[in-house]
């Protein structure tokens, strides 16, 4: 080793250089910088730069390791594991979101819509993996932006960093949007069902349906954060009732009312192509979508990481849990439904209620169980806006603290009594409110809205991965949870193929011809527009005053934070 560690109580001295590598499984530190000087730093030999020196697994708790990444605790630790959990398994809000979905999936037959949901689960699965390995070494707020710059290449990392913090605050109001105007599509389901399908649904109407709930889980997610924590447990007890009442009761109303389920070759071996693409490809877009639009949003979890206890172990576990589960008892949903559906599916595609699972449940179960069904999904639908809400509020919080919106230095405003960004949570609802307008055209429009969450989502998810496999991989230090550089790197790379993958065909339109305005699908406009306009918003004005994420600590707070003797012991022990 050498270097020099001389250390006086002189307050002029600032910085240790050690030219030694720190010894961790993955990647190597070389230049430790500024010890006694606020922040530490480490400077990468492949290409990201200097970058605070951040150990996940040698900080002992959530306030030091925050203090690493550069930031003071302004918010409450009140999630619990399970609460960390229950956000995104709460967005994710299984049987409503496969009921919002369920026209796309049947519209290649139930063998699309069954075998799509598990192998799109699989893929989605290497995605949470390589975000819970990101998110237990630096378990920050502002997750994915603070990655992309944690890794960035030198001289991009402050346009990259940006472009990724607004297309994943973006991409997450407008994945509020899509489950709002799924709500609304279902109190308009169970309205038409009350009616015998006498009752004309319109724009204007989903959009007042669909704007008062914004505005009420606003509201909601205004209550402090130990409310919204404990909502969370009352969420997954809500969604998975919901469940087993649907395991139970639509196959003893099949049974009774059409006599008969449809056979496993139907369930599983049935392949019906609605649409003017090849049968390849269109298995992957009917079946890989419904998985993509609902095991989504599992970010939130990120988001939440300076509310969590233990975050560099609980956010890991709620990424991964909450695919898991949604996986498989999403799959188990779906076959029950494809058991008990009428074998004709265009009778449940053209149904006149609008809502193909509505039509399903009548067939079943009859009229008063089929509003009964919508009115429950509803309402857990209704707690998925609500964690969503909260998942926005904190990365739009996140992302203000470091400058990244306007009016930003309103938005990162954190109420002192009661530990909740309220500023942030109405910029988030106020951006749900003016992206939903879109809706008001019509339905074409509104989908291209709920594409770009999609598409916005998974290039946030993928970038900063990508780079941590190249320009910043010696910066890498892993947290509690890791694969293993060999593992890492294979599951890694697959899910960056498969996001890449998911981007170019969500931008697709539904049919291959005849396309015009009416049946265009405008996210291969609106998604790239959205990342080309904030790369040209940072270089004509945001880059005055967006220089990547910054630190809100003095001096003070960090050696109160991160004890300087622990400091020097941290380093020394890990120097070769």
């Amino acid at each position: 080793m050498s270097g020099s560690s001389n250390r006086s109580d002189d307050k002029d001295f600032k910085s240790i250089s050690i030219e030694a590598r720190v010894s961790t499984e993955a990647g190597s530190a070389v230049d430790i910088r500024n010890v006694n000087s606020h922040i530490r730093s480490i400077r990468s030999k492949t290409g990201a730069g200097e970058v605070n020196y951040i150990n996940s697994a040698t900080s002992v708790t959530d306030n030091q390791l925050l203090a690493e990444i550069g930031y003071k605790q302004e918010l409450k630790r009140q999630f619990s594991t399970f609460q960390v959990f229950g956000i995104a398994f709460s967005i994710m809000g299984l049987l409503p979101s496969i009921a919002s979905v369920m026209g796309t999936g049947i519209s290649g037959g139930p063998t699309t819509f069954v075998w799509g949901w598990f192998i799109a689960s699989i893929f989605t699965i290497f995605i949470g993996i390589s975000m819970a390995e990101n998110a237990s070494a630096i378990p920050t707020a502002g997750g994915l932006y603070y990655w992309t710059y944690y890794y960035a290449p030198e001289g991009f990392k402050k346009v990259i960093s940006f472009v990724i913090g607004c297309s994943n605050s973006l991409a997450l109001a407008a994945g509020l949007c899509s489950i709002d105007y799924g709500l609304a599509e279902e109190i308009m389901a169970a309205v038409v069902l009350t009616f015998d399908g006498d009752f004309d649904v319109t724009s204007g109407k989903l959009y007042g349906i669909f704007a008062a709930a914004v505005v009420v889980m606003g509201i909601c997610t205004c209550i402090s954060s130990g409310a919204i924590a404990r909502m969370q447990s009352f969420s997954i007890a809500s969604n998975l009732f919901i469940i087993v009442l649907l395991f139970i009761a639509l196959p003893i109303g099949t049974k009774r009312n059409r006599g008969e389920f449809n056979d496993a070759k139907f369930i599983f071996g049935k392949f019906e192509n609605f649409s003017d693409w090849n049968s390849g490809w269109q298995f992957c877009m009917a079946g890989f979508m419904p998985a993509v639009w609902t095991i989504g949003s599992f970010d939130s979890c990120v988001h939440q990481s300076e509310e969590a206890k233990d975050a560099k172990k609980s956010v890991p576990i709620g990424i991964i849990a909450s695919i898991a589960a949604c996986w498989i008892l999403g799959w188990l949903i779906i076959i029950v439904l494809m058991a008990c559906i009428d074998p004709n599916l265009e009778n449940v595609v053209d149904t006149k209620y609008g809502f193909p699972m509505a039509q399903l449940i009548y067939d079943s179960l009859g009229k008063r169980w089929a509003i009964t069904f919508m009115s429950l999904m509803a309402f857990c639908q209704f707690l998925m806006g609500c964690s969503i809400c909260t998942a926005i509020s904190r990365q739009i919080w996140a992302f203000s603290r470091d400058d990244g919106l306007p009016l930003s230095k309103y938005i990162k405003i954190v109420d002192k009594r009661y530990s909740v960004p309220f500023n942030a949570i109405i910029a988030a609802c106020v951006t749900c409110l003016v992206l939903g307008l879109l809706c008001l055209i019509d339905s074409t429009a509104a989908n291209a809205l709920f594409s770009l969450a999609v598409a916005g989502n998974y290039l946030a998810w993928s970038i900063p991965t990508l780079l941590r496999f190249t320009t910043g991989r010696d910066l890498f230090r892993p947290g509690p949870f890791y694969l293993g550089k060999p593992l890492s790197a294979i599951v890694g790379w697959t899910g960056i193929c498969y996001e890449f993958f998911i981007i170019i065909m969500v931008m697709f339109p539904t049919q291959k011809n005849g396309i015009n305005k009416t049946n265009m699908n405008y996210a291969c406009v609106i998604g790239p527009g959205i990342w080309f306009l904030s790369w040209i918003y940072y270089i004509a004005y945001k880059k005055k005053y967006f220089r990547g994420p910054k630190t809100n600590l003095s001096e003070d707070d960090y050696e109160e934070m991160v004890a300087i003797d622990n400091i020097d012991e941290i380093m020394m022990s890990k120097i070769i």
